[in-house]
């Protein structure tokens, strides 16, 4: 049944395929711009989930693609594995596998490859998870596998919610990571486990997510015998100012997520100086009407190991999230009427920092790529579309291109142009492409997840479009 089934799959995928190139050659009789051609391989096939996170999938040369085994986007507790997938011979290798899983955790998933070494990073949950601890936002950390060395952990950042609380440590839970462009500092959205225990009798306090980095210098925690804490390889601190009751009207935030790095070696500011590490995010205000709208933020990170200002702990208090260290600055670059709308998804930046990309809606209500420089300014539009972006998006290595996943089909747009070109067949909604297309560091190949039937179930596949 499983052959059958596979070659089934097979034969519908190849008649889509021609239906695309006969689409193609139509277009060229009628003089139309001709899409940039992509053949695509499948490289998963087996009966399990294969996720990919919404960037830096591939490895630093390009041959390898990590995964989790997630099959849907939200069971990272329940799932036990991160893999990798050879872009030339489709071998796979398990890198990674949780101790004692079960469906409250520990939990693992949203690899990512470091751009400058052969390490993979991933959430983890906390080790103790059971039914009365399970995997939660405020329960996970961020561990690394070198692919030379399986199953070996390298805890990055350390944890440690037992007073008096480790400077350098965080209490509670990092989420999504993601690499610089040297590789030496990882960004990551997180959420305050002592705040998450005080708002359940401080009514004033609530659990505000928050946007933090880590940085290369180990911090060591106190041996803890129930696995709640942990020792870590990097320095970690919260990096975005937030606040339980916004003023409205003002740019204050109740909520600072879904960041990016910007640039891969900074950006420059007005004056021509270079900004050589700051962080895009997007955050959430108050129109005057007291209406949430999310903006987009930028913060400015000082070169140097953080370091505490005014008064508030790096590492928090019984009755105060960790401060934000001194020389961060935090100011807000978009002023719009209805804010970034459309599915989750990260900010993007062009590999040069010069212009932050992201989703809303335009004048028809159709969501479409925009992008704005981090010195702020107008918005220019990228996407032009008659149909809305259905998923997060990557830049290409040169900073060209753009590729996100639209009437069930994946697509790029030149940014400077506009021009967009479908680079696959358009998918049944059982089919469509999921999640963000992730480039090559040669920025010639595309992996996507897509689901297929295996022994008439579907599975999160992972297909490569090399050019």
């Amino acid at each position: 049944m499983l052959i059958f089934a596979g070659m089934a799959s097979q034969i519908v995928y190849r008649l889509l395929s021609m239906v695309f190139l006969l689409t193609v050659a139509e277009a060229c009789h009628r003089n139309e711009k001709p899409v940039i051609m992509f053949q695509e391989v499948q490289l998963t096939h087996s009966p399990q989930g294969h996720t990919l996170h919404n960037t830096q999938a591939f490895s630093r040369d390009g041959q390898w693609i990590v995964y989790d085994a997630r099959n849907d986007d939200s069971q990272i507790g329940s799932t036990g594995s991160i893999g990798m997938v050879n872009v030339e011979t489709g071998e796979i290798r398990t890198l990674y596998q949780t101790q004692h899983q079960t469906v409250y955790g520990p939990g693992v998933g949203a690899a990512t490859f470091s751009p400058t070494q052969d390490r993979v990073l991933f959430i983890h949950g906390i080790r103790n998870a059971d039914a009365s601890r399970p995997y939660g936002i405020t329960r996970r950390t961020g561990v690394a596998i070198d692919i030379d060395r399986p199953q070996q952990p390298i805890f990055m950042d350390a944890r440690d919610i037992i007073p008096p609380y480790t400077p350098g440590a965080l209490r509670g839970g990092t989420h999504a990571h993601s690499w610089s462009g040297d590789g030496q500092w990882i960004s990551f959205t997180y959420n305050d486990y002592v705040m998450e225990q005080l708002a359940k009798t401080d009514t004033a306090v609530q659990d505000l997510r928050m946007v933090g980095i880590m940085v290369p210098k180990p911090v060591t925690v106190p041996p803890d015998s129930t696995l709640e804490n942990n020792s870590g390889i990097c320095f970690s601190v919260v990096v975005t100012d937030v606040t339980e009751n916004p003023v409205p009207g003002s740019d204050a935030i109740d909520k600072a997520f879904d960041e990016c790095w910007i640039g891969k070696e900074g950006y420059h500011k007005p004056d021509g100086t270079l900004q050589r590490r700051a962080i895009a995010f997007q955050g959430n205000v108050r129109n005057a009407e007291g209406k949430t709208l999310t903006e987009i933020f930028v913060v400015d990170l000082p070169d140097e190991l953080p370091t505490e200002a005014n008064g508030q702990p790096l590492e928090g208090t019984a009755t105060s999230r960790p401060g934000v260290p001194k020389g961060v600055s935090q100011r807000r670059i978009t002023h719009s009427a209805h804010g970034v709308e459309g599915p989750r998804h990260w900010l993007r930046t062009t590999p040069d920092g010069a212009l932050i990309c992201y989703l809303a809606k335009d004048p028809n209500g159709v969501i479409q790529l925009f992008g704005i420089s981090p010195n702020g300014g107008n918005p220019v539009a990228i996407t032009r579309n008659k149909f809305s972006v259905q998923s997060p998006f990557n830049i290409d290595p040169s900073g060209t291109w753009i590729a996100y996943i639209a009437d069930n089909s994946v697509f790029i747009t030149e940014i400077a142009t506009g021009v967009t070109e479908r680079i696959t067949p358009r998918f049944t909604d059982a089919e469509k492409p999921i999640g963000a297309p992730n480039w090559s560091p040669d920025g010639k190949a595309i992996a996507y997840n897509r689901n297929t039937i295996v022994d008439q179930e579907y599975f999160l596949q992972i297909f490569l479009l090399h050019r």
